[in-house]
């Protein structure tokens, strides 16, 4: 079963702008006269500029819209996509079933595991940390969090932890970790718990020599916003100075308990070996609660909602600051594009523009938000089909950037 929800951009409605234009006051005063003139010139320009600027292929009924639903309709793809331009919805669509046993379909307001989305929540939470001078890019882990077993770990960064060249492995790599992670039912032993096998992580190669993508730093790095912030936990310190000023009002760590129960949370589902899609919400590998390296909620609209709030400088309130979160730091693989680490996030130059994207993905979790700061584009893809986002992250990015 498949649903469809769209919403086109006010920008491209023509009715939409002449009702904005109707609406703007007519005054005798010559100031105010000016001042109405004026912003009826801007709104025609905000929708000529979004008539030349937006596609055909990522409009309702285009290329990219039928690209999706070939998916959904072959069962390659379930979940929400949402394209925003400038702050206006140009494409959302929804396809298949959040709940399949409890036939709860995908929409816009659906709540979505982000996986690894969330180490982009933790960078941003550090650099907010970073600005208010509580923590630096150049100091060593072990002046914030101590504890740790592998003799390299001293000479470890914060900037090392951002870019994955720390050479810490991965905790999820150890399967005492998952054995032991079945027993925990609390964020407490969550916490503390994952913590512990951090601190006996082994540092593969001299910190800043090459890149490895790591859970265990991103899991470093959000003890140390709890170390440092004065919030309570980590979870709080994203709850109040990530999720409430973007406006990310349904985003949150929910318990396991919660997402098996909500039905506004999409369950996860991944192929069994015969090639059928499986509920996997109870598997061995799901935590009582998420972690700063993976494992935050989200829906597509406050997904997009972050992005824009990094882009008009709302989380991380100076120019300057966003800069220094949001640009290219270390070169990273051999992609079609040019692709560089950031701090949590992957640069792109696929094009003539810049793109900024994180993407996450385990069994049944799939999801992707990238923006193009230089021209307001921002794209975010939702699933809970394993790896189903990657390929339609591919798509819009390849049509944004063929303009």
């Amino acid at each position: 079963m498949n649903t469809t929800n769209d919403t086109t951009a006010a920008a491209l409605s023509r009715r939409s702008v002449l009702g904005m234009l109707g609406a703007v006051p007519v005054a005798t005063g010559s100031g105010i006269a000016l001042a109405g003139a004026a912003r009826a010139d801007e709104t025609a320009a905000t929708a000529a500029s979004a008539s030349a600027t937006i596609p055909r292929s990522l409009r309702p009924g285009g290329e990219f819209d039928q690209y999706l639903a070939d998916l959904a309709e072959k069962d390659e793809f379930a979940g929400t996509v949402l394209v925003r331009w400038r702050g206006h919805d140009v494409l959302s669509r929804s396809h298949g079933m959040a709940n399949k046993e409890k036939e709860i379909p995908h929409g816009p307001d659906i709540v979505y595991t982000l996986g690894s989305v969330t180490k982009a929540l933790t960078a941003i939470a550090i650099t907010q940390l970073v600005a208010q001078g509580k923590v630096a890019y150049h100091e060593k882990l072990s002046t914030y969090v101590d504890g740790f077993v592998d003799p390299l770990a001293k000479d470890v960064t914060v900037h090392h932890l951002l870019t994955h060249s720390s050479g810490f492995v991965n905790v999820h790599q150890n399967t005492g970790y998952w054995q032991e992670s079945r027993t925990w039912d609390s964020v407490e032993e969550v916490w503390e718990g994952t913590l512990k096998y951090v601190r006996q992580d082994d540092v593969t190669f001299p910190p800043g020599s090459s890149t490895e993508y790591s859970n265990t730093g991103f899991f470093a790095l959000g003890a140390i916003v709890a170390a440092t912030s004065g919030a309570d936990s980590y979870y709080d310190y994203v709850r109040e100075h990530v999720f409430e000023p973007a406006g990310m009002k349904d985003s949150d760590f929910y318990t396991l308990p919660e997402a098996r129960d909500d039905p506004r949370i999409a369950h996860p589902y991944h192929k069994d070996g015969n090639g059928d899609w499986v509920d996997v919400i109870y598997s061995d590998q799901q935590l009582f609660v998420g972690t700063p390296s993976g494992g935050s909620f989200s829906t597509p609209g406050d997904l997009a909602a972050f992005a824009e709030a990094v882009m008009d400088d709302t989380l991380l309130g100076e120019p300057a600051w966003t800069h220094v979160a949001t640009t290219p730091k270390l070169p990273l693989y051999s992609d079609p594009e040019i692709t560089f680490a950031g701090y949590g996030l992957t640069c792109r130059l696929p094009g003539d523009e810049w793109s900024l994207a994180k993407n996450g993905g385990t069994q049944g979790v799939s999801a992707n938000v990238e923006w193009f700061p230089e021209s307001g584009w921002v794209a975010v893809v939702l699933s809970n089909y394993t790896k189903a986002a990657e390929p339609v992250a591919d798509e819009i990015r390849r049509l944004i950037a063929a303009g």
